[in-house]
């Protein structure tokens, strides 16, 4: 028995977001959230409904499976997005970023007067790869102004997800895990991350997304019966999709809360190809559970737009009342599309032939995780 683990990552973090994500993603039963506002509400009925959805187990054909073992996917590293395709890009190379002033009574002024009490509590200063010092002024404002805009500048909340973040890091050591390698067997397939030229809408000319491909679990157990693991293999997953964003070379600036979009998110894609669902597996909502509070908890603001792609027809009505019941802005993140190939309608031609696009299949041009 198969199982798929869609998260439901808090759409304005990341969640990210697991295969379960990626969402942010599981954003994917649901953790407190640091922000209280109408919008953070209409998010948690969002988790709600899709993490419901997480938590069927599924069943592919021996003839599905076949066709997986057959088609064994490989890997190849694919370009790294910089911010240098951000447009605009506000400096040369040659220049130092440069983060617009702000008033004293500012809350971005008021979280960098405070970020170096809650850097030596916790006794670790990175995040997303960037080390929070006063040295790199601008780096530091931009991890800060993420978790302010995640917690509609809430400076008191802000801070106190900053410091959870910050001790998660140091004992999780995400950094650590994108870069291990796992059994073929537990996890081949299963998730890629892939850069994306062109995207319809977007203010970057090229965007990060990472793909969860549900059917491609084999074994509940061996995938999932392991939850540390599963979840160094999702966190990995999570990381790898942001060191893509190339954050510690990023020269824009990110708007305040509510004055624009932020360039330094992704995309999430959740497949369900060849997946039924049948019934709960309490593996599978174990891992769902956790990868969503993650997530959730600690990747504010990584995540732009979700897509839920082969979902089966008779599982439309939940989307659609979701709809009835959150904010139209956050609906808006979610996009739930009944066939594969209608995803290059959604995010241009560059996504693979398989979702109607021109790219190479996901086994081809993505890069996934370390595998043994």
């Amino acid at each position: 028995m198969m199982a798929a683990t869609p998260e439901v990552i808090n759409t304005a973090s990341s969640e990210g977001a697991s295969l379960l994500g990626g969402a942010g993603l599981e954003k994917q039963p649901e953790p407190n959230l640091t922000a209280v506002s109408s919008e953070k509400k209409d998010e948690s009925k969002v988790d709600a409904a899709t993490a419901g959805v997480a938590g069927l187990s599924v069943n592919k054909t021996e003839d599905e499976d076949k066709k997986t073992e057959d088609a064994p996917p490989t890997y190849s590293e694919p370009p790294a997005a910089g911010p240098s395709d951000t447009k605009p890009n506000t400096v040369t190379p040659t220049q130092s970023p440069f983060w617009p002033e702000t008033a004293p009574d500012h809350p971005l002024t008021k979280f960098y007067d405070a970020f170096e009490a809650l850097v030596t509590e916790a006794q670790h200063n990175e995040v997303y790869g960037i080390e929070l010092t006063r040295s790199k002024p601008f780096h530091t404002k931009l991890i800060l102004q993420k978790f302010l805009r995640a917690n509609q500048n809430d400076v008191d909340k802000a801070k106190q997800q900053l410091l959870d973040t910050l001790k998660w890091r140091k004992e999780f050591d995400p950094i650590k895990a994108a870069g291990e390698t796992f059994e073929t067997s537990r996890f081949e397939g299963l998730g890629y991350v892939l850069e994306l030229e062109g995207v319809p809408e977007s203010v970057n000319k090229k965007d990060i997304a990472t793909f969860n491909i549900y059917g491609a679990v084999k074994d509940n157990k061996k995938t999932f019966g392991d939850l540390n693991l599963f979840l160094r293999w999702r966190v990995g997953l999570m990381e790898k999709s942001i060191q893509a964003l190339s954050l510690p070379t990023a020269s824009t600036p990110i708007p305040d809360f509510n004055a624009g979009p932020d360039p330094y998110q992704g995309l999430q894609i959740h497949d369900y190809l060849q997946v039924s669902f049948l019934r709960q597996d309490p593996l599978v909502k174990a891992a769902t559970k956790e990868t969503i509070a993650i997530l959730q908890r600690h990747y504010p603001e990584t995540l732009s737009r979700k897509f839920f792609v082969n979902v089966p027809l008779v599982m439309g009505w939940l989307f659609s009342a979701m709809k009835l019941v959150v904010a139209k802005e956050t609906t808006r993140k979610f996009t739930v599309l009944s066939y594969g190939k209608e995803l290059a309608g959604e995010l241009g031609r560059g996504v693979p032939k398989s979702y109607g696009g021109d790219g190479g299949e996901l086994g081809e041009v993505g890069k996934g995780m370390k595998l043994k």
